[in-house]
């Protein structure tokens, strides 16, 4: 058995990542087109608003993310908390 390792990893060439990325963006317009296609059983008038889902969910997402940002400023402790 050889342990031949490269030293790159896949998602360290740019060209893959690129790649990755737009196949995200192709996977994330689908959705998006699939969601006038696709019949929706829905429960509040709110979420026949087209793309609801996707911008329910970056809102969310945001939210938690400013939430973090925030509690970041006091749950946080020094470089060398552990070291003293």
């Amino acid at each position: 058995m050889s342990d031949h390792h490269d030293s790159d990893g896949w998602f360290d060439k740019p060209a893959n990542v690129s790649k990755m990325l737009k196949v995200f963006y192709v996977i994330c317009a689908l959705l998006v087109i699939a969601d006038f296609i696709v019949h929706r059983h829905i429960y509040h008038s709110w979420e026949n608003v087209p793309a609801f889902y996707a911008i329910y969910g970056f809102v969310g997402c945001s939210i938690l993310v400013f939430i973090a940002k925030w509690m970041r400023t006091f749950l946080m402790r020094g470089e060398n908390y552990y070291d003293e």
